[in-house]
Parts: C-alpha cells; sequence; structure tokens
C-alpha cells in the first residue's frame, strides 16, 4: 500500500493533469464558440457539440491527463525511495567508517570492520590497523628485549667494577659480592662458597652468606662458616655436573626463608657453579620467592663466570707471587750451597793432588769428608768395595755388611739405568769425572738426592782401579726445586708468561705466548716490550714501567701487535723479580688472552648503536603515520558531514510520505515505523519501536490461508517480495483495512532488513 507521502505526490500530480485538461477542454470550447460568432446559449453548445466531433475527444483530455500525471507522481516517488535507500547504506557505511577510525585512534588494534564490495577505503583502514597492530608488537617485544639486555649489561658493567675494586681479598669479594647480587635480583638469600682443598680433600667453604630482612627493610649478614665435602648435597652435585641447578620447589628441611614474621621455603632455589675454562672455583646458591626468567638466570651464569675468572686471577696471582718468592729463596740458598760445594770440591781436588805425598793428611782428610760427605768405593765393575756412615744412614742401612758386595745398579732406579750405565761405562775405562745432581734409591725404595762426584781412581800405569763417588745430601732442596719447577710449566701451559730486561728487552716468552704474537724466538730477542704496543698507549706505559721497577705490580688489560699486524688484548700482572743484591734482575708478566672478550664487547656496543638509529626511525615513522591518520580523520569528518547532511534530506523526504512505511530486521523486529503507519494501525511508534512484528500483526486470530498480511511480513519470507499485492490488516480496534503492498528485502553480510510499503485501496480509487 502506498504510503502518505507516495499518496500525495501521485495526488498532486493527477490534479496537475486534470486542471490541466480541463483547462485545454476549456480553451477548445471557446474557440469553437468563438468560431460560431452567435450569442452563448444552450442551442449554440449543442451545435458546437454535433458539428464538431474532436470537442468530445477533448471531453478525455482531463481523464487522459490526470492518469498520466498519476503515472509521473507514481515513478518520481520511486525514484526517490531509491535515492533514499542509497543515501541511507553510504549513511550507515560512513558510520561504521568513522566508528573503525576513532577505535584506531584511541589504540585499539583489535577493532573489526567489515568490507564490502568495492571498500577501497575499508580495505586501506584494515592494512592501516594491521600495519599499527605488527608496529606496536614489535614495539613492545623490542622495548621488552632491550630492557633485559640493558638490565644485563647494566648488572655486569656493575659487578665488574665490584670485582675489580675487591680482587684482592677474597673474604670481601665473597661478602660484597653475595649482599649486591642478593639486591640486583631481587632475591631473598644467598650464600657463596669458595673451594678449597686441604690434605688432599676438596670442600666447599661458605665464605659469605646474606638475606633480606622484613623487619628493617633492608638486608642482614648471616653467619657464615658451613663446610660442605666435594660432592655432597646440591653444592656438590652442581659443582661435579658443572652446570646451573634450577629447584622450582625445595623441602621444608633444606632450607628456610625467615623474616620478622615467620619463615616459610623459597620458591625457587638457584645453585650456579664459580666455572672458568671448564674449572670449578666455587658454587653460588640463590633461595627466593620469585621464579627467575632465563635471562635472569643468564645474567647469573655470567656473573658467576666474572666472579670465577677473577678467583682464578687471585688464585695464579697468589701463586705467582708465593713461587716467585719461594724461588728466590731456593736460589739464594742453592746458590749458597753451590758455592759451599765448590769449595768443597775444590778442597777434595787438591787433597787428591797431594794424597800421594803426604798420605797421613789424606787420611785426615778422609776422616773430614766422611764425617761431612756421602763417600762410597766400587770397583770398576760396579761392585761396592766401601761405604762410610753417611752413606749408609742416607740410604737407610744400619749394617756395611749388607750392601758390600752389591752392585750399585742396586742403588739406582730403573727410569736412571740406561743413562747412568753409559755414565759408568765412561768412568771405568778412565774417562772424565761426573760432577752433577744424582738420585739414589733406598733400603724402603725412596729417592735420596744428592750432589754427587764420581771419579777413577788410577793406578801409577794410569788404569782405573775402583770409581770413588762423594756426595752432599741435597733431597729436600731438589723436591722443592722439581716442584717448582712442575708447578712454573703448568703454569707455562695454561697462561700467558713471558720475562724482559729492566730495559724492555725480551728475555724469554712461553709457547702460548709466542704462538700468539707469531714471532720466531731469533725476532724476540731483538725486540722490547714497547714495540708490542700502540703508540697511544707507549706514553702512559713507560711511566706504568717505571712504577713496577720501583717495586709496585701492574695488573690491567693493554692491546698488543702481532707480527701479521693483528689486534690482541691481553689481560695480566707484572712482577719485578730482584737479584741477590736488591736489584731489579727481571720483569715477570702473567696473563690471559681476552681479544674474544673486548671483541663481544665492541660488538654489544654496535648492536645497541644500530638499535638506537632503528629506534629513532621508527619514531620517525610513527610521527609520519600520526600525521597520515590526522589527515584521513579530517577527510572522514568532511564525508560524515556531506552524509549527515544527505541524511537529514533524506529524513525530511521519508517523513512527508503518505504511504505508511514498516521495516523489521532479521529478528522480525521492528527497527521503523512512519506517521502514515501511525494512522493506517492507530498505533503510536514510541509503543512498537523494538518489539516483534507480531504484536502489531498477530496471527492467532487469522487463518493461514487467508489473504492476512501478518501471515507474509516476516524475516525471509520471499511470497510476496517484489510484487504489489492486496491483502489486509487489522488495525488497533481489530477492524479489517484493504491495503495494496509491496515488499523489499535487503541484506549486507548478517545484517537484514524487510521493508513493507503499504497504501490503503480506497485512497487510490477516485
Amino acid at each position: 500500500m502506498k504510503t502518505k507521502t507516495q499518496h500525495n505526490a501521485t495526488y498532486s500530480y493527477s490534479l496537475i493533469g486534470l486542471l490541466i485538461g480541463l483547462g485545454l477542454l476549456a480553451i477548445i470550447v471557446f474557440l469553437g464558440l468563438v468560431v460560431l460568432d452567435q450569442p452563448i446559449s444552450f442551442d449554440l453548445f449543442v451545435t458546437l457539440f454535433r458539428d464538431n466531433p474532436i470537442i468530445w475527444v477533448a471531453l478525455l483530455l482531463p481523464i487522459i491527463l490526470g492518469f498520466f500525471g498519476y503515472y509521473v507522481g507514481n515513478e518520481f516517488y520511486k525514484k526517490t525511495n531509491d535515492l533514499r535507500e542509497d543515501i541511507n547504506n553510504e549513511q550507515k557505511k560512513a558510520h561504521e567508517i568513522f566508528d573503525f577510525v576513532e577505535k584506531i585512534r584511541l589504540g585499539q588494534t583489535d577493532a573489526q570492520y567489515e568490507i564490502r564490495e568495492g571498500d577501497e577505503i575499508g580495505k586501506a583502514l584494515i592494512n592501516l590497523r594491521d600495519a599499527l597492530k605488527k608496529s606496536n608488537d614489535e614495539e613492545n617485544a623490542r622495548k621488552e628485549e632491550e630492557k633485559q639486555r640493558h638490565w644485563i649489561t647494566e648488572g655486569i658493567a656493575k659487578f665488574g667494577a665490584i670485582l675489580r675494586e675487591n680482587i684482592g681479598d677474597l673474604k670481601k669479594l665473597s661478602n660484597v659480592v653475595t649482599m649486591e647480587l642478593v639486591k640486583y635480583i631481587n632475591a631473598h638469600q644467598a650464600g657463596f662458597f669458595i673451594l678449597e682443598e686441604k690434605d688432599g680433600k676438596k670442600y666447599f667453604n661458605e665464605t659469605a652468606a646474606y638475606a633480606k630482612d622484613a623487619t628493617k627493610d633492608g638486608f642482614r649478614r648471616k653467619y657464615a662458616d658451613k663446610q660442605i665435602e666435594w660432592g655432597e648435597g646440591l653444592i656438590g652435585a652442581c659443582a661435579i655436573e658443572k652446570k646451573t641447578n634450577i629447584i622450582p620447589r625445595t623441602s621444608e628441611n633444606y632450607v628456610r626463608i625467615t623474616s620478622g614474621l615467620g619463615g616459610a621455603p623459597p620458591r625457587s632455589l638457584v645453585i650456579v657453579p664459580l666455572k672458568s675454562n671448564d674449572e670449578i672455583y666455587g658454587v653460588v646458591e640463590i633461595a627466593s620467592f620469585n621464579e627467575y626468567k632465563p635471562y635472569e638466570i643468564e645474567f647469573i651464569e655470567r656473573v658467576a663466570e666474572s666472579i670465577a675468572s677473577t678467583i682464578s686471577n687471585v688464585n695464579i696471582n697468589l701463586r705467582t707471587a708465593q713461587l716467585l718468592t719461594e724461588s728466590q729463596e731456593q736460589a739464594k740458598i742453592m746458590a749458597r750451597q753451590e758455592e759451599d760445594m765448590r769449595r768443597n770440591m775444590e778442597e777434595l781436588k787438591h787433597t787428591q793432588f797431594e794424597a800421594a805425598k803426604q798420605s797421613e793428611q789424606f787420611i785426615s782428610f778422609t776422616n773430614s769428608v766422611n764425617h761431612t760427605m756421602i763417600r762410597a768405593e766400587y770397583s770398576v765393575d760396579g761392585y761396592l768395595l766401601y761405604a762410610n756412615s753417611k752413606f749408609l744412614n742416607k740410604l737407610g742401612y744400619t749394617n756395611s755388611s749388607e750392601i758390600e758386595g752389591k752392585h750399585i745398579s742396586m742403588f739406582i732406579s730403573d727410569k736412571d739405568r740406561a743413562w747412568f750405565n753409559e755414565l759408568w761405562q765412561n768412568l771405568a775405562s778412565g774417562g772424565k769425572h761426573f760432577e752433577g745432581d744424582m738420585k739414589h734409591v733406598t733400603k724402603t725404595g725412596t729417592d735420596v738426592w744428592t750432589m754427587a762426584t764420581y771419579v777413577s781412581v788410577r793406578d801409577h800405569e794410569r788404569k782405573p782401579i775402583k770409581i770413588l763417588f762423594l756426595g752432599i745430601d741435597i733431597t729436600d732442596s731438589k723436591k722443592q726445586s722439581l716442584d717448582y719447577k712442575g708447578q712454573i710449566d703448568a703454569l707455562n701451559r695454561s697462561t700467558m708468561k713471558a720475562e724482559y730486561g729492566p730495559d724492555g728487552r725480551v728475555l724469554e716468552m712461553n709457547h702460548k705466548l709466542v704462538e700468539i704474537l707469531q714471532f720466531t724466538p731469533e725476532e724476540l730477542t731483538k725486540r722490547t716490550i714497547f714495540n708490542f704496543l700502540t703508540s697511544s698507549d707507549l706514553d702512559e706505559f713507560k711511566i706504568i714501567w717505571k712504577n713496577i721497577i720501583n717495586g709496585v705490580p701492574f695488573e690491567g688489560r693493554h692491546k698488543w701487535f702481532t707480527k701479521t699486524g693483528e689486534e690482541r688484548w691481553f689481560q695480566g700482572t707484572y712482577t719485578v723479580v730482584h737479584d741477590m743484591y736488591g736489584e731489579p734482575a727481571k720483569i715477570v708478566f702473567i696473563g690471559n688472552d681476552i681479544t674474544e672478550q673486548i671483541h663481544m664487547e665492541d660488538k654489544s656496543r654496535e648492536q645497541t648503536e644500530i638499535l638506537r638509529e632503528q629506534e629513532q626511525k621508527l619514531q620517525q615513522s610513527k610521527v609520519e603515520l600520526s600525521k597520515k591518520l590526522k589527515e584521513t580523520r579530517e577527510e572522514m569528518k568532511l564525508q560524515f558531514r556531506e552524509v549527515e547532511i544527505v541524511k537529514i534530506l533524506s529524513d525530511k523526504t521519508l517523513e512527508g510520505m503518505l504511504d505508511a512505511v514498516v521495516v523489521i530486521n532479521q529478528d522480525n523486529k521492528i527497527q521503523l515505523f512512519n506517521r502514515a503507519a501511525e494512522e493506517l494501525w492507530g498505533v503510536q511508534r514510541d509503543e512498537i519501536l523494538g518489539k516483534d512484528i507480531s504484536s502489531l500483526l498477530p496471527t492467532d486470530s487469522v487463518s493461514e490461508n487467508e489473504n492476512y498480511l501478518g501471515n507474509f511480513f516476516k524475516a525471509n519470507d520471499t511470497t510476496l517480495i517484489s510484487t504489489r499485492t492486496e491483502v489486509f490488516i487489522l488495525d488497533k480496534f481489530e477492524k479489517r483495512t484493504n491495503v495494496l503492498v509491496t515488499l523489499s528485502e535487503a541484506s549486507i553480510g548478517e545484517r537484514y532488513t524487510l521493508t513493507a510499503f503499504i497504501q490503503k485501496i480506497e485512497v487510490e480509487l477516485f
């Protein structure tokens, strides 16, 4: 059925057509009367219509033009209705775009927008939303990663400074490191264990322990005197496995975190070995109510590695200093013994030379030798002829009868017999005498070291008749010297070692350092330490060198150049060694190659700089994106203004329609009910909007077979779609009214509407 607006339009055009037709009819009649030129009378009209049949045709003009006006008005309404629907769709689309853009502006990157066919602006906005979301996600991930990396870098630098400041005192170092570690990682309790060795047994000594004190809002030092055997408990297991042990839950009896309000077992227990170059120096145990993240565990492990490296350097420095001191003392003792030995040997030679002439003096001298030196005589074949009491005592025999007639091989170790047999053959054949250190085997199988002399005793024909052995016991000093030599060899294998003269000349370099510098030994003897340094470091190092010569040790890092020009960074200690007169004899350098560590630090700085540049570019992109978004928002506002104008015009057009219009959605809820519909049903729109269509068109008292609008006007019912059909309705007072109805449906995605255009039939009749 037609709306009121449509009815008004068709009525107006029909009336205009009727009036035009009547006007034309009057003009034709007037012209006809003028042509007849007679007084107006009834007979004149009869004559006019009788003689002019065309006037009868003119009588149809008002009807014809009235129907033509009706057709024009109806077509005008259809065009207006199509325009209104287009305006509504565009307005709805504009509102959706505006809401979507506003959500994006507010940072809601999860906002949804339904793209219609041909909606290029919608596609661009979806791409913009996805780009913003991806950018935000990447920015958040980058900031979190940079925050973690900054936290680790800052912590490593902080603990590096702590380790450098306390490198001379392990006890103080362990206390400071433990306290600062508990604070930095927000732990609640920690213990610091250093690996020590006593009587051949390894154990862990707890040198520091700290715990957070809830009653004082700070930290307190715990009493630390615990000792744990190697391999015992979680500490020992961590040291054996050489890897971090993370225990999410601990037993009540293992450890408790206490405060002024009570105590509870920690939520997380982290045990980290202090490991450097795959060697264990201790263990750090950390208890906390927090569960640590992987980057925090990585930080603890890196700090533990730095601590282990520091402990290793401290041990090496202490041991080196001790070895140097002991070596100097031993060198002095050896020098005195050598001097004494030389004097004794000179006296012995002089006595032997004078023995033939002065037998009494020789016997007296022999007795003196027997009291001061180890003496034995062997036959040329190597059988013992005589041994003094010192020989018996040193080799563990009580009576000479136990060894007289025995071969000398019983006093020589199996490992030394090859070279000693060659020596003996030389002596037995009258060769040159032997002077040097000699190891003998005692009765119990232990070793006795002597500063020995083997001399061939000849007859008057210069033929060897026996071999004389004289010696001085140097067992203790020899064993100590061998121990020092072994330790120095081990030091040479594990670290770089070099010796320089006071003027900087290279005296000696171990194989490890020579291999790195790539110089031959001959080339090194022509160089000084100053040739390996850069010109920028040379002046400063010369000042350091003077301090070293004056007895001030130096520990630090320097950049050297190899033979091929490659840069190498060394971290080490320079110590002066004095001669027996207290004068600087040489400078000893002991250190390690830290080139890889320096390169890692440089690479870290480069990566930080790259990240900073990327952040600047990202900020610039963000500014440009905000500018584009602002321009888009301004453009959308202009479009919204135009749409609002069109909407206002459309609303005014629909409001003026004479036909009733009712719109329902996919849930059969009434969405539109105009004034013509209010007049048709006698119901106010406020009473019916939002309710089910059945409240307006009840079907309980109407048969399904009747031509009732309520049987067809429902969502997805296509019976009357796009057709003009006569049906009836029941108004508010259940009065039956016949109407013409046209149904039109529309859907976009899940949204659906069904519109009824309704017109009373009697309104259409003349």
